[in-house]
Formats: structure tokens, sequence, C-alpha cells
């Protein structure tokens, strides 16, 4: 990247300040997006940040051993090409490259097979054999319509879908795989436990309609835009934004954390990046009971026990092909992925549990020393548990990956219940903004018209609890910005078309 962010440090809190077009809280992908849409309509934007660094969900630190870079919660960015935030904002432009793994990703079976899910959708489909028609049939309509399918998949669930045709082919689909004729497509046991592999993705069992859907969006971006590692971590993307976000006037200031609403300067508009529990503490006894009633309403979801390891070499699958992929689902079968699931679901620890993995050396051989690797993981755990499940992340990777155990250097645990200490966003550990039910993805975080808009005038919530959800995508921001543009300022220019048009140079000063 060109230009680093201009991040300056705080002083007390309240001290000093004047009044300013917009304030945001928190400088994750979805603050930092909200930010840009408000800057890039020449507002006077302001983000404050309670960690010393920027980036919420997509840091990139040595957690390990020094010279090993580990992404500290979010890893692989399909939605950075996919997005239609980040396709306006063109991450190339800012000097972000995005690596492309030659498999998206792979899930290893028993006795040194694998399912691998390549770019090309028919080569997918050649390799899982009986299943190889069935898995073209379910995937092509999707892939061959893929940007209709994620602006779907985007938008703020409010709105009349702009390709219905697109918007029907998902929804029969999401009834198929979210339902007991999940298994009725396929004969053979490799494709069924691929496709879960990445339902699972959602921490919820896998057989229900929220699950299945974001498993075939997933699905759909891995034969289409792919499944990315950025290079050097995850934390060029938000450094990029937040380069933008200076460059047109914007400014972050980190390491003050905001507790109240009375510690902000007076602002037209107030975007909070911040979970329910977030927004009660902040907002507090301001928030009228009923709406304060639906936030205490809202249900955290499963959570992750996040395991980082430095390697001393790369891991030795079975299925040789896994070293080609970037992300690994390490479960077993279909069955063994929804027992593990509906173990977790139950509040307890599954003996086998589900381990996402992610080994970014396959693209990017800056993340560790010459000759090294490190290995993203993470376990699905109850919400909340304070359980080091280290040991069964090592010996489900060890099942696909004998010796493994022998290569490992060092590693670094968060627990789930440490990982809200480190982002107050993650309640219990979970990283998904809320339980991934059909409910909770449509409604969240409270079943109103516009889930943005809270009753405080100007107030408006952007974290990933607002629809689209979970992901680094930027969308919630995008829509809350939005709102705020249309209520507050009177700018009724697309969001999207002012962000395109001030990265591009033009400017937009729609405001």
């Amino acid at each position: 990247m060109s230009r680093e962010p201009v991040i300056r440090e705080s002083g007390p809190a309240g001290s000093g300040r004047g009044g300013i077009d917009a304030v945001v809280v928190g400088s994750g992908p979805n603050g930092l997006a909200g930010a840009l849409v408000l800057a890039a309509a020449g507002l006077e934007v302001r983000v404050y940040e309670a960690a010393d660094t920027i980036g919420g969900g997509t840091r990139t630190e040595q957690l390990t051993l020094p010279g090993f870079w580990h992404d500290v919660c979010s890893a692989v960015h399909p939605m950075a090409l996919a997005s239609p935030f980040f396709r306006a904002f063109d991450l190339s432009r800012h000097s972000v490259r995005l690596l492309q793994p030659e498999i998206p990703y792979a899930h290893p079976l028993d006795g040194g097979r694998a399912g691998l899910a390549w770019r090309d959708l028919d080569r997918t489909a050649q390799g899982l054999g009986v299943d190889g028609p069935a898995w073209r049939s379910l995937l092509g309509p999707l892939v061959e319509r893929w940007r209709p399918l994620v602006d779907t998949a985007m938008s703020d669930f409010r709105s009349l879908p702009r390709h219905p045709g697109t918007a029907l082919r998902m929804a029969l689909r999401v009834l198929e795989q979210g339902s007991a004729l999940w298994g009725v497509r396929f004969r053979g046991d490799v494709a069924p436990a691929l496709l879960t592999g990445v339902g699972a993705h959602a921490i919820a069992p896998p057989r229900a309609m929220a699950p299945a859907g974001v498993g075939l969006v997933l699905a759909t971006l891995a034969h289409t835009v792919g499944w990315p590692v950025p290079q050097g971590g995850s934390h060029t993307i938000t450094r990029a934004m937040a380069a933008e976000l200076t460059r047109l006037g914007g400014q972050i200031i980190t390491g003050e954390r905001i507790d109240t609403l009375a510690q902000l300067p007076p602002a037209r508009a107030v975007l909070l990046d911040v979970a329910p529990a977030g927004l009660l503490r902040i907002a507090g006894d301001l928030l009228p009971d009923p709406y304060r009633r639906q936030l205490r309403a809202f249900r955290p979801g499963g959570a992750a026990c996040k395991v980082d390891f430095a390697l001393a070499g790369p891991v030795p699958w079975a299925a040789a092909d896994c070293a080609r992929a970037g992300t690994l689902h390490l479960v077993g079968s279909r069955d063994e992925a929804l027992a593990a699931e509906q173990v977790v679901a139950a509040g307890r620890h599954a003996r086998r549990p589900y381990v996402l993995a992610v080994q970014p050396g396959v693209v990017d051989a800056g993340r560790a020393p010459a000759d090294r690797h490190v290995l993203w993981t993470y376990a699905h755990v109850p919400n909340g548990s304070p359980r080091d499940v280290s040991e069964q992340v090592i010996a489900q990777v060890e099942r696909f990956a004998p010796g493994f155990r022998d290569l490992i250097l060092a590693k670094h645990v968060v627990t789930a219940a440490q990982a809200q200490r480190h982002n107050p966003n993650y309640v219990g550990g979970d990283i998904s903004g809320g339980a991934t039910t059909l409910w909770q993805l449509m409604m969240r975080p409270a079943p109103r018209w516009d889930p943005y808009r809270t009753p405080l005038p100007g107030v408006y919530l952007c974290s990933s609890s607002t629809p689209p959800g979970q992901a680094v995508h930027g969308m919630s921001g995008v829509h809350a910005a939005g709102r705020a543009l249309r209520h507050r300022f009177g700018v009724h220019t697309d969001p999207l078309d002012l962000v395109a048009s001030a990265v591009s140079g033009h400017g937009a000063n729609a405001a």
C-alpha cells in the first residue's frame, strides 16, 4: 500500500471537541465502510476505536514466534472481491494483493481421500465421480448468476429482490439443503461432505436453511471469484480502507473506548459498529424499553476457540492435493459434521469438533520465515466456553495429516471466553454477530422495518448484527450510512456510486 492511514492518538474523553458531521464507533470493515460512504459524500467524519490498532476482525500479528504472521480473526476473503462495496472500492487500486490458492477449499476424509473445490466448476464435478452431475446442477445456475446472487445476499433484506429469478433459484436450493431433502441429490459421501463443510461456517447445525444459504453462497464464490488470502495478512484490507478515509479528510482515533454517547462530540449522525450488547451499554437508558427488550432477546451464536500454529514445515496431508488448498474443513463425513454441530448447539463440546483451517503459505510465503509455515485454525465450541481445545484441534489435523504434531514449533490459543475481551463484538466468542438462524438473519438485531436506524435520532447500528450479517463485506456499514445520508443530510445518491466516484479520483461532494 502506497500510503499509511493517518491515525491520531486520543486525548481525554470528551475534552475540547467541537461538532462534526458524523461519528463512527468501531474500525472494523463495516465501520470503515460506513465512514468511507459518509466521507465520499463530502462530510467530516471521525472514527473512534477502542483498541490500539484498527481493524476489528481483520488484524494480523506475530502471535507465536517472531517472523510468523497470523491473522487474528478473519483470514480468507471471497467477499473482498464479490461484495458490492469492495467491487466499488476496488482493493487493487489500493495496492492490496489478493492471492488465489489453486484449490479454494478442500474437505479431507479418512483413508487419504478428500473432496476438492477447484475454481473451475467442471473440474470440481469431474473429481466427484458419481456425484459430479449433481454438484454441477446444484451450483451451476448460481455460478452463472453469481453477481445477482451476491447482490441479493448482501442486501438489507427489506427490499424486493432486484433479480427475482436468481433469488428463486437460490431459495429452492436452500429449501433442499436446509431440510430432510439434503441427501436426495447425492449418492456418494464426498460431495455431501464437501458441501456440508462450507455450510458449517455458520457455526450452527448445517441441516437448516440459514446455514444452507451460507454454504451455497460460499461454494458459489469458490467457483467464481475464489477464496483469496491477502498478501501480508488481513490487516492490509482495513489499512487500505483507513488510508482512503484519511485521504478524503476523515480522522481515526485509536485507543479510546466509547462507553456512553455523551463521550462523543456533537454530530448529526452516529454509526455504531457494535453488537446489540454494545448498543445497550453505550446508549443505556436513552433507548425506549420495547427496543431494549428486543436487543436483549437477540441471541448470540455458537463460538470459536482460535488456535494458531508456527510450523517447521508444511502440513503433511494424507491426501496430497490438500497441500494446494487455502482452506480446509476438518470434521470427516456429513453425518459427523452434523453431529458435531448439534453437540455444540446443545451447549456441549464435541469430542471431534469441526475445525476450520487455513494455510496461507500456499500462496503467501512471507507469512513465515524461509521453509517455515503458519496454520490458522479454529474449532467450534459452545458460546462462552473457557476451554482450551487445542489438543482436539491437533488431533483433528493429525487425523488427516499424520506427523503434524511433530512440526509444531509454537501455538497461540484464544478461547471463546477470551475472544470477547479481545473484541467486545464477539459476545461469548460468537464471531458471526448472532445466532445463524433464518429469523435472526432476516430480522437482526430486532424485527423492525429499518434494522439500522435506532429509536435515537441520528444513531444507527452498522455491525454484523445487522443485515446482511457475518463476513468481511462492508455492506452493513454501507446500508447504515445510506440511511444516515438520506435521513440526516438529504443525500439520495447511491452510497456505492459515491464510493466508486471518490476512489476513481473524481470526488462526490454530494452533501
